[in-house]
């Protein structure tokens, strides 16, 4: 069940919600090649059931994006996800200003601004997947059905 040590707005927005979730910490350098791999190792986990969260810009509106750390987020059918047509990653600050997170940390749940998100259709399959819990060092699993529901996001083929 929850715990509420960490107190971002993501685990506030988990336990306001009622939402059953668990808390991972761990100690991996943001600065890290393949930083979601060695998350995954530390946490012990499959790799394929953590996630990523990154923001890219859509015919200029923000949109997040959440893939599994062992792809890579295919900006096309993102864009295509999000009914545009041209996408690209978001400067680093724009993702940081509006997400109200630090990058390595940005979490889909408790985001400042409200995006439109698009997960990929790998997470629903999986019972438990996890995310940022929105500071780096600290990742939440949680229901595929949970985010999905939290975030009124779609599930569409992002991953490259």
């Amino acid at each position: 069940m929850a715990k509420k040590a960490a107190g971002t707005p993501a685990t506030v927005l988990l336990a306001a919600e009622r939402v059953p979730h668990t808390l991972h910490p761990y100690e991996v350098s943001p600065d890290a090649p393949n930083y979601g791999a060695l998350v995954a190792e530390f946490l012990g986990v499959e790799p394929a059931r953590v996630f990523k969260t990154l923001i890219a810009e859509v015919d200029g509106k923000l949109v997040v994006g959440v893939v599994p750390v062992t792809g890579d987020l295919d900006l096309k059918a993102l864009g295509q996800a999000a009914g545009g047509k041209r996408a690209v990653l978001a400067d680093r600050a724009a993702a940081e200003r509006s997400s109200g997170y630090v990058r390595g940390g940005i979490s889909p749940l408790g985001q400042r601004r409200r995006l439109l998100t698009v997960i990929d259709d790998t997470a629903p399959g999986l019972d438990l997947m996890y995310v940022s819990a929105g500071r780096r060092g600290l990742q939440v699993s949680l229901a595929p059905a949970d985010l999905i529901r939290l975030t009124s996001a779609t599930v569409a083929p992002i991953r490259g």
